[in-house]
């Protein structure tokens, strides 16, 4: 006779497999089963609602920290008067040499997020709608060679 045919309620499987719900689905039992009763569905149900009023709480502390802050964040539309940095320049001269995010990241030794982070400020300083746009611009400006 193994665990599975027995005819113990989940939470009984779980106290004998010490309460790992992986076990538990490698055996076969799932959450829907059909030996859940109305106690354990009010016990999980119970549980949500004080882990969703805890969480809600917390995001309220965060968002009441948040408001004290007086970070300053730029406007897309202020960076759009700005000239582009030197390495937003050397970024755009590996985009004109034909390089993907990847591969300019591994250029500058940077991640590949900073490398997009410089390519939307990029695009943005250059009123440009793509790369190719970017790069187009740079050269007509003279920015690279």
């Amino acid at each position: 006779m193994t665990i599975l045919d027995t005819d113990l309620r989940p939470v009984e499987l779980a106290e004998l497999v010490g309460r790992n719900p992986m076990t538990l689905k490698r055996l076969g039992w799932w959450v829907d089963s059909p030996h859940m009763d109305a106690a354990e569905r009010k016990e999980i149900l119970s549980r949500y609602v004080d882990h969703r009023r805890r969480f809600e709480a917390t995001a309220a502390k965060r968002q009441d920290r948040n408001a004290e802050v007086n970070a300053e964040v730029v406007p897309y539309e202020r960076l759009r008067d700005l000239e582009p940095t030197k390495r937003e320049i050397a970024v755009l001269q590996l985009i004109s040499d034909g390089l993907v995010n990847r591969e300019i990241g591994q250029r500058l030794s940077v991640s590949e997020e900073t490398v997009k982070s410089h390519v939307r400020r990029l695009l943005a300083k250059l009123h440009a709608n793509s790369r190719t746009h970017a790069v187009a611009i740079g050269f007509r400006r003279g920015l690279i060679v």
